[in-house]
């Protein structure tokens, strides 16, 4: 049995640990509502824009389809897979590996690499893996601009044929408690109709000016753009979710373990205590006796 001296150290450690993991949760508390009111306002007009996007080039002849949208047998995929920095937040980039893991398997007959945006991902990969780049910095200072630029690099190795489809795979954010992993295609951009109802048929006739091809070779590079921000996003306000999840219960569990050993450290008080009375009165019986 442990001694009193040890039930208090270890008394003493858990309170500092649960000192530790509630200043987490209320960082991590202040961080999500920025970030959660950040992917609520960008969500509508990127789906939006993707929707758009998808419509038109739907509806497009042949001749004047997207070179964004083209279709070519796949002999290279690149995937950008979004984690964080750190651990400390449950499964949050546990969760995403896992499922890169099961897109190699169903991707094993083409060649694969990784654009890993997140020391997590970077860490879990580069061993087994052709890591395309590393851009675990983006969170230091994360903007549109930086993403786009990421982004525009994917674009044009794409246009030159050195991948043949790309992939990003995330958390999607639903609530504070809730993550959602999903993989989505980026490129070549796919028709929205197609998706969703299996047909060709596109119900939205658009008015173009100046002409559908100006305007989409403005908008198909901005629309990808987007979507990469919008997963990125999407990831962050996931990490400070998961976080703050993660170290609720780390309190929750610390709180429950500290009291039963304040529990077991009162009982062991008490029977040190009551053995020393005894001791106590035996010792005063020995010598009544002698």
């Amino acid at each position: 049995m442990a001694n009193l001296k040890e039930i208090r150290g270890r008394i003493t450690s858990i309170s500092s640990t649960m000192q530790i993991t509630s200043a987490m949760k209320m960082v991590s508390a202040a961080k999500l509502k920025k970030a959660q009111d950040a992917i609520v306002m960008l969500r509508p007009y990127s789906e939006k824009l993707q929707e758009i996007i998808q419509n038109v080039s739907a509806a497009s002849d042949a001749e004047n389809i997207s070179e964004f949208a083209l279709e070519r047998e796949v002999k290279k995929v690149l995937f950008i897979t979004v984690t964080s920095n750190r651990g400390l937040a449950g499964a949050f980039n546990s969760s995403v590996i896992k499922e890169l893991n099961i897109q190699f398997s169903a991707n094993e007959n083409v060649e694969i690499e990784v654009l890993t945006v997140g020391k997590k991902a970077f860490d879990a990969v580069r061993r087994n893996k052709t890591v395309y780049e590393n851009h675990s910095s983006l969170f230091d200072n994360l903007s549109f601009d930086h993403v786009s630029n990421m982004t525009g690099k994917v674009m044009s190795d794409f246009k030159a044929g050195k991948f043949d489809k790309v992939y990003v795979v995330y958390n999607r954010f639903i609530n504070a408690a809730t993550q959602e992993v999903v993989t989505e295609q980026v490129l070549p951009i796919s028709s929205a109709t197609e998706e969703k109802t299996g047909s060709a048929d596109v119900n939205v006739d658009y008015i173009f000016e100046p002409g559908r091809k100006e305007i989409l070779d403005v908008l198909i590079p901005k629309s990808i753009k987007t979507q990469i921000f919008k997963a990125i996003l999407d990831s962050v306000a996931s990490e400070h979710g998961a976080r703050m999840t993660a170290m609720h219960k780390a309190t929750d569990n610390a709180d429950a373990l500290r009291n039963d050993l304040k529990i077991f450290y009162n009982k062991a008080r008490q029977a040190a205590i009551t053995n020393e009375i005894l001791e106590i009165v035996s010792g005063a019986e020995a010598l009544k006796n002698s």
